[in-house]
């Protein structure tokens, strides 16, 4: 093998080793891959012109439009989160479920749903759902494990359902990687391809997960029904419960109409969608009256933190992926992905493996700007739907939210669940969610029209 091969294979372990180590995910790509450059530099296996490119990327960066809608759909999740729109849902539904057998489960999952489409951050939804539904779960006599569960997994929907930050960061790298990947075999009239996209083609997956759940809790509610009990606290007149549910349904699904509706219908880019909703989600706060300057200064820190945790992975992201190029490592992935048994059947495999098994100890973001770059172009040389591939690698990173031992969301749960609760009880309450995530993840490989059709059908009728 080539030095400069060694030297970007080691460039990788050194990447993965450092942020193993607890370094910040965008000092270890920056510093690491300035690092490798000199070295590469002084043993003549790396020429300095790929640092030329660096200006012109961080350029791209600040100029990127798309981008934009990362802080804006961020300051409406958390603005939405302070709002305790969560509550006023999670009564309602409980009210409305509560007499049946899972009902407190059901309305559990139909309140992440909602709370996902509105905020799109994984860990906000879990933590918020935690707070709230998991002592009411635990009082009404939910097995914990079952309680536990079904919070992390409506918490994960915030992943796959759309406005979605996940999809705003996947879409913006697989635009990239699908046009390179189009005009390296020489097709410069390739059809577009766009985050609204994904947008569109993320819809039905999503709504089939969120059913393939509830059909998991309604079958254990029958085989099981001392693990979820019926649970109401109040008999309320029918008048006043439809009420309840008008109050407090209409704000958030009209705020999730208005921005996804808008985006999908052409009226408005994603950025400018974000920005309708981040005014939304400050009226729908103001309404609630929890919107004071305290308030707006956690919501103003939380936003920037976020951001800038982004910006800043994308940065040292860009050092690494000019670094690993300048040092041969895209031609040595797409080789070895190439020279696979079974074709682009194996290199998909292969892909989604490695990425399922990064989210152990990644954060879908880091996973995105690493992975991606390398692994897309070497697969739409397959002439495969960029939508399909990008739903398929969210669905795929939502999973490994839910994975033992290191999955995100087990450790946002663990954070504000009780003490009795066991460690061992809120990972084997995952189990079957994440088994039924697989289920719907090979659904979506058998059949890519559940991703395509819509925005098909939307953008090019």
């Amino acid at each position: 093998m080539p030095l400069n091969e060694i030297l970007s294979l080691l460039l990788l372990l050194t990447i993965c080793g450092t942020m193993m180590m607890g370094f910040p995910v965008a000092f270890s790509l920056g510093g690491t891959a300035v690092l490798f450059a000199f070295l590469g530099w002084s043993l003549d296996c790396f020429d300095m012109i790929f640092f030329h490119a660096m200006p012109s990327r961080y350029f791209g960066i600040m100029s990127n439009e798309v981008l934009v809608a990362v802080p804006l759909f961020v300051f409406m999740g958390v603005m939405l989160e302070r709002s305790h729109i969560a509550e006023s849902l999670l009564t309602t539904m409980g009210q409305c479920f509560g007499r049946l057998r899972g009902g407190l489960g059901i309305s559990v999952m139909l309140v992440g749903m909602l709370l996902a489409a509105s905020t799109g951050i994984v860990g906000a939804t879990v933590v918020t759902m935690g707070l709230l539904s998991l002592p009411t779960m635990l009082r009404a006599g939910y097995d914990p494990k079952l309680a536990c569960g079904t919070i992390c997994a409506s918490g994960t929907l915030g992943q796959i359902i759309p406005p979605s930050i996940a999809l705003v960061i996947l879409g913006d790298s697989l635009v990239g990687a699908y046009s390179q990947a189009q005009m390296a075999k020489g097709n410069y009239m390739f059809e577009p391809f766009s985050v609204i996209d994904l947008f569109a083609g993320a819809i039905l997956p999503g709504l089939m997960l969120v059913g393939l759940f509830i059909l998991w809790l309604v079958i254990s509610a029958i085989f099981r029904p001392k693990a979820s009990p019926a649970y109401y606290e109040e008999d309320v007149p029918i008048r006043e419960l439809s009420l309840r549910i008008v109050k407090a349904l209409l704000p958030p699904i009209f705020l999730v109409i208005a921005v996804l509706g808008s985006i999908l219908g052409g009226l408005a880019t994603p950025t400018e969608a974000a920005s309708f909703g981040g005014v939304g989600a400050m009226l729908l706060a103001t309404i609630n009256r929890k919107v004071n300057p305290g308030v707006m200064r956690d919501v103003v820190r939380s936003t920037t933190r976020i951001t800038c945790m982004v910006f800043g992975i994308l940065l040292g992201a860009s050092l690494f992926s000019l670094t690993f190029r300048g040092l041969g490592g895209d031609k040595l992935v797409h080789e070895f992905l190439v020279g696979l048994p079974g074709g682009f059947t194996g290199a998909m495999l292969v892909v989604m493996l490695i990425m399922f098994l990064l989210g152990f100890v990644l954060d879908f973001i880091e996973i995105v700007f690493i992975v991606v770059p390398l692994v897309a172009p070497a697969l739409f040389i397959a002439d495969i739907s960029p939508v399909w591939l990008g739903v398929m690698m969210a669905m795929n990173l939502q999973t490994s939210f839910l994975t033992p031992p290191f999955g995100w969301a087990l450790f946002y749960i663990r954070g504000v669940a009780p003490d009795e609760i066991r460690t061992v009880d809120i990972y084997k309450g995952v189990l079957p969610f994440v088994a039924i995530q697989l289920i719907a993840l090979t659904i979506l490989w058998t059949n890519p029209e559940l991703a395509e059709w819509l925005p098909r059908l939307i953008f090019k009728d």
